[in-house]
């Protein structure tokens, strides 16, 4: 009798530990799978995010190419990666002829490297005369030359009597700074300084 009663509760005993190893055995190792999977999915999802994010940044740089291309192939022309001395006397003179002045002396000076901005700065001294509106023109024609060009002083003085005659040419001395990328110009520099060939007038 007491027998009969036991076999009911060792069955639930025995249903109770079989589900146990089913949860233990079956239902956890998928719970973790799961878990995993959820896991890799969200570092899927944040590396394509990554992804989207990189490529709008390629696409707006590849659409913004052309400009910046403009814009590299001007700061060539404006800075030079060389000195060029002659063709930066060249300019200066061909600003001063069709401002209607008479171009002394151009004395360009040896490139020196500013580490500030990362550039070599040549400084050229400019001598010409002729009347007020001219030699201002030859000013403005000097800040909107092809090549960057800055100007640091200037001083007009009257023109110069010479004798019974007195010319009414003024007479202009300018100081300016023109720039080069070469950051090998200058004293000291491999494979040297650009020594100034000499005046132009």
């Amino acid at each position: 009798m007491l027998t009969g009663r036991r076999a009911p509760i060792i069955a639930a005993a025995a249903t109770v530990a079989l589900a146990v190893l089913m949860v233990f055995f079956l239902v956890l190792p998928k719970l973790k799978q799961v878990s995993d999977a959820r896991a890799q999915l969200a570092d899927e999802r944040a590396k394509q995010s990554t992804l989207e994010s990189q490529l709008g940044a390629l696409q707006d740089a590849k659409n913004a190419a052309p400009k910046s291309q403009a814009t590299i192939d001007r700061v060539d022309r404006e800075i030079p990666p060389t000195a060029d001395l002659p063709g930066l006397i060249r300019l200066l003179q061909t600003a001063s002829a069709s401002s209607g002045i008479d171009l002394t002396t151009i004395t360009p000076a040896a490139p020196v490297f500013d580490a500030t901005s990362g550039l070599s700065t040549i400084s050229v001294s400019v001598n010409a005369t002729g009347s007020y509106f001219a030699l201002t023109e030859y000013m403005y024609k000097i800040e909107t030359l092809p090549r960057a060009a800055k100007v640091l002083s200037v001083s007009i003085s009257p023109g110069v009597s010479t004798g019974t005659s007195t010319t009414s040419a003024l007479t202009l001395t300018a100081t300016l700074d023109m720039f080069t990328a070469d950051t090998s110009a200058g004293p000291g520099s491999t494979p040297g300084p650009q020594v100034p060939s000499g005046s132009g007038g």
